[in-house]
């Protein structure tokens, strides 16, 4: 943990020095050929080439009268965490889901850091908003991914490091996971036993919500994470269909135990209670663990001391945020 901050403190020195430096002569550099020829963002640039937003970063914006972007640029670290470290990693994206992704970190204009104040909100290229957040340290966060630097000039905007991808769907929490169902995510499958279940005990209707409807923060077990369930209860759970081998009042109950409206409704790691307890859809209480690396574990009661960790944190969706997590919250 210690060496993370280091790493990232080290960063963010860098890329002020760069964006101080800056100041005193023209830039010439475009977004893109910073992400190139800065190692920090070697998976970014990978990123940028395979979701075809290269060219468009290089440019001048045609949207905005002084032609500038402003990207919030992850690290390799950032991608990392999801893991992809490498230009062949990326393949497991879908292409049109890692294009809309990119464009998930764009504002069209310049959003210096100077702007970047908590409880605002900017639009982004792809279209839906992101927050910024200040913890009680101090720390700035867009969504659920730290500030690590701001104001790095290019010739056409600014960028700001984050040490954690954006991510947005721009569909409700149970399109989403059908998304991610049907292979339109990742090019294999995931969600698929969640979305059984859903269906199953028929909460379809609860994940898609209405009209100014209440957020709700979801967590949404990996499809291993049901295969262990299946092995802890000693119904092998081998396929989406082996879910309607449980009662499905069973299901129900389990399911909105991973479901959390009211004050906690909508809400990104960098904004959940770390080291508080909080009633679930279903009454019973859900605990979650400190705030460490920007994210945090996640508890049922009935899951003993064995925790849930954050696989995939802060998926934006139109009606919340789902942090899909490697174990089934047991109430």
């Amino acid at each position: 943990m210690k060496k993370y901050y280091q790493l990232s403190a080290a960063l963010a020195l860098s890329l002020f020095v760069l964006g101080g430096c800056a100041k005193n002569e023209d830039v010439d550099a475009s977004i893109t050929n910073i992400a190139v020829s800065n190692p920090d963002f070697q998976t970014l640039e990978d990123a940028a080439l395979r979701g075809d937003v290269a060219v468009l970063l290089g440019n001048k914006n045609p949207n905005d009268a002084q032609g500038n972007y402003t990207v919030f640029a992850p690290t390799n670290g950032a991608f990392a965490r999801l893991g992809l470290n490498t230009a062949q990693d990326l393949t497991a994206l879908q292409q049109p889901f890692l294009r809309n992704t990119l464009l998930y970190h764009v504002f069209s204009g310049s959003l210096p850091g100077s702007g970047l104040t908590a409880g605002t909100s900017s639009p982004s290229a792809l279209g839906p908003q992101r927050r910024i957040i200040r913890r009680a340290d101090g720390t700035m966060y867009v969504n659920g991914s730290k500030i690590l630097a701001t104001d790095v000039r290019a010739a056409n905007g600014l960028i700001h490091p984050i040490d954690k991808v954006l991510l947005a769907t721009g569909a409700d929490v149970l399109n989403s996971a059908l998304a991610l169902q049907s292979a339109k995510v990742f090019v294999k499958p995931e969600l698929t036993f969640l979305v059984e279940a859903v269906i199953y005990a028929n909460l379809t209707g609860a994940l898609t919500g209405s009209p100014g409807s209440a957020p709700l923060t979801v967590f949404a077990p990996t499809d291993q994470a049901f295969k262990d369930l299946g092995v802890l209860l000693g119904v092998p759970l081998n396929q989406p269909s082996d879910i309607r081998k449980l009662p499905v009042a069973t299901v129900t109950k389990v399911l909105l135990n991973h479901v959390v409206g009211g004050a906690q409704g909508g809400k990104f790691t960098s904004e959940l209670p770390n080291g508080t307890t909080v009633a679930s859809a279903g009454g019973d209480p859900v605990a979650f663990g400190a705030f460490i690396n920007g994210v945090l574990t996640v508890k049922g009661a009935g899951n003993g001391t064995a925790v849930a960790n954050m696989v995939i944190p802060d998926v934006q969706c139109t009606n919340g945020v789902v942090h899909v997590i490697d174990r089934v919250l047991l109430p």
